[in-house]
């Protein structure tokens, strides 16, 4: 048997928006072939759009309420709500979010099948590309690229 105090370790935080807790191969080296992330969502909080580049992501829902879209090839997305005892499955590569449509906290237990755990939020590409790429790339017109963000986030919290 092997442990790792997983609710023990300091937070990625979110002010206004929630925490993550994260266990990977880096913070127990046991775990080399999957990873975890525990999830708390504000009421009206969104675990922004990102993706895996590595692994298949499982949600648990422990508490709260939530909705979470996936979007897949060919311009197809199936957005599901949750509930605690739901569980809901992004398949690797998969852009995602998880928005909490509660008046309650919501907690996620997430499973990766990778003891690494990779994640590209989009508030983080779009904020580390130059404006130019992003006009080229995306059609975007000026006034639009002045309001995307410039800096990460991964929680947003509710507006």
């Amino acid at each position: 048997m092997h442990r790792y105090p997983l609710m023990a370790q300091e937070p990625r935080r979110s002010p206004g928006g929630g925490t993550q807790r994260t266990v990977s191969v880096e913070e127990f080296p046991i775990s080399s072939t999957m990873a975890g992330s525990v999830i708390d969502l504000e009421p009206g909080a969104l675990r922004e759009l990102h993706w895996h580049p590595n692994a298949d992501e499982w949600q648990y829902y422990i508490t709260g309420r939530a909705q979470t879209t996936v979007f897949l090839s060919q311009g197809q997305a199936v957005t599901e709500d949750f509930e605690p005892g739901d569980v809901g499955y992004a398949p690797m590569g998969t852009g995602h979010y998880i928005l909490n449509t509660g008046d309650e906290p919501c907690r996620v237990l997430i499973g990766f099948n990778s003891g690494h755990y990779q994640a590209i939020d989009l508030s983080a590409w779009l904020s580390t590309n130059p404006a130019s790429t992003l006009a080229a790339n995306l059609g975007l017109p000026d006034a639009i690229l002045a309001k995307l963000p410039r800096e990460p986030r991964f929680i947003v919290p509710p507006s």
